[in-house]
């Protein structure tokens, strides 16, 4: 049965030259939608004037070395874990080289603010992260630095100022400089009420003692949730983004055996790249609300 709408467009238009409008009033829809369907498209790369993460992690500003380990750490599934927004203020604790600096800052850039720590002094890590910022003003132009020296100069941001603090595979190096409840209590501070705590940290077996840690780089995911909790945190989430269960986590080196650091040097190298870098916990705490 013919449609209202075919019986008038057949008197209307000759039979011969039917399809000639049809052609042409798709051409005409095809314009109507188009601009939306180019927004979409562009969207992919920025969403209301922020680089997505996927648009960071492979921008020029990152060396391919740096983009290999993306398959280790999944920075864009464990930021947006931790929750991470464009509109927030970010503390990276100790951030090393940079590697989650250098994603964390343009995507804070427009709307947010980053704030990484680091301390005084011609250290050469405290250099390099110097150096790092200072080399390229276009990505990292707008990260503040926080200048600290634990245990006893630990103010990361103002109190209560902060929407989250970051921290990846630093709790070791903590317990073995004897202030990681320092730095709990530092970040409980600079945080808002509701504010998140993310951490990554390489995961040992249950039971292993503070000395083990120290010793192999590994901590108990328990122990470390314990010790945050202690701070008054309150644990929100766990996720297995960066577990690895090729990890046996008993090697000669501890956790420094695998990649990328290889301490073994040529010695089971490809055993241990096989493996992969280590299994790692990745933990979400929120400073709870007054009550």
């Amino acid at each position: 049965m013919k449609t209202t709408a075919m019986k008038f467009a057949q008197n209307l238009i000759p039979r011969q030259g039917l399809l000639k409008a049809l052609t042409l009033a798709f051409l005409v829809l095809a314009a109507v939608i188009s601009p939306s369907v180019l927004a979409n498209e562009s969207q992919k790369a920025t969403f209301n004037g922020t680089p997505t993460l996927q648009t960071i992690l492979t921008s020029s500003h990152r060396s391919e070395q740096n983009r290999l380990r993306d398959k280790y750490r999944h920075p864009a599934q464990t930021l947006e874990f931790f929750g991470l927004r464009p509109n927030m203020t970010v503390v990276e604790l100790w951030p090393g080289t940079g590697w989650y600096t250098e994603i964390l800052a343009p995507f804070l850039a427009a709307k947010g603010q980053l704030i990484v720590t680091n301390t005084p002094g011609t250290s050469k890590p405290a250099l390099a992260l110097q150096e790092k910022l200072a080399a390229n003003p276009e990505v990292f132009g707008k990260v503040k630095v926080a200048q600290i020296n634990p245990p006893n100069e630990l103010t990361l941001a103002p109190e209560n100022s902060v929407d989250m603090v970051v921290t990846f595979r630093n709790i070791h190096n903590w317990v073995k400089a004897g202030y990681a409840e320092q730095v709990y209590a530092a970040a409980y501070k600079a945080l808002k009420p509701g504010g998140i705590l993310g951490v990554e940290e390489h995961r040992g077996f249950e039971g292993i003692s503070l000395q083990e840690s120290i010793k192999t780089g590994y901590m108990s995911e328990n122990g470390v949730i314990a010790a945050v909790e202690k701070a008054g945190f309150k644990l929100v989430g766990k996720s297995e983004i960066n577990a690895n269960p090729k990890d046996i986590k008993d090697y000669p080196g501890g956790v420094w055996t695998l990649p990328p650091t290889l301490s073994q040097g040529e010695k089971d190298r490809q055993r241990f790249l096989t493996i992969g870098e280590s299994d790692r916990m990745t933990l979400k705490f929120v400073k709870p609300k007054a009550s």
